[in-house]
């Protein structure tokens, strides 16, 4: 306990006094942990709906894949993107290879199966005669992926800060793709690693302690937003003209 607190009044005057070094590692962290969510939004979230709300045959097979992608391991997938970037692979000519691209890159793959699953699972969860009643309403495919959005939000919003805690702290896959070259493509979880490894644990606990504190302010956002009420209401336009 002694060498914990110690490491602990040596470590909070590295935050207060803003040591340089770590501000630019708090600022590339959430470059990275917003361009990842906000691209594997963009990307997965039609996904989800397709799944969520698809009536085609497959259907079944994606979600269980789209679930099986949460377990995988993130050195598995940075393995395997560092097999895709190193010259000699098939996305070599990009020199991604220990580059900032390449933590982005990397951090995005691992957000997209969290947006993916669980806004396909949120879809699922609503009432079942939600969507049918839209369509027989006359309700075309984007208002009623609209309608599931809206109606699904907490569980979409859920989605996008699992997107964005894996972001802020994974560390596995930046590593093995971006190297973890200080001061350079250091996010605050390889950063924490990386002095550890030093043996400078008064930064790496600085490191921890402002990591933990941008995960409870993602934690408070996501309970304040759940809390929002409301939303527009739709209106469909049924088969006959009749709104």
């Amino acid at each position: 306990m002694n060498l914990l607190w110690q490491v602990l009044q040596r470590a909070v005057p590295l935050i207060a006094h803003g040591d340089p070094y770590l501000f630019s590692v708090i600022w590339f962290t959430i470059q990275v942990a917003a361009v990842a969510t906000a691209t594997a939004a963009v990307i997965g979230l039609p996904i989800g709906l397709t799944i969520g709300l698809g009536r085609f045959r497959g259907r079944g097979t994606l979600q269980i894949l789209a679930n099986a992608s949460l377990a995988l391991p993130p050195v598995v997938v940075g393995l395997f993107l560092f097999l895709l970037f190193v010259p000699q692979g098939p996305l070599g000519p990009l020199h991604l290879t220990i580059t900032r691209r390449a933590v982005f890159v990397a951090q995005t793959v691992l957000a997209l199966p969290y947006v993916v699953a669980l806004s396909a699972a949120a879809v699922q969860g609503l009432p079942g005669g939600l969507v049918a009643q839209a369509r027989l309403l006359g309700a075309g495919r984007l208002q009623v992926a609209a309608l599931a959005l809206r109606e699904a939000r907490i569980g979409i919003v859920a989605a996008l800060l699992a997107a964005l805690g894996t972001g802020l702290a994974e560390v596995g896959a930046i590593v093995i793709v971006g190297g973890n070259v200080y001061g350079y493509d250091q996010t605050l979880a390889s950063a924490a690693l990386y002095e550890a490894n030093a043996a400078r644990y008064d930064e790496a606990v600085a490191i921890s302690i402002v990591l933990t504190a941008l995960i409870l302010i993602v934690m408070v956002t996501a309970g304040l937003l759940q809390h929002q009420g409301g939303g527009v209401r739709m209106r469909f336009r049924s088969a006959t003209g009749v709104a």
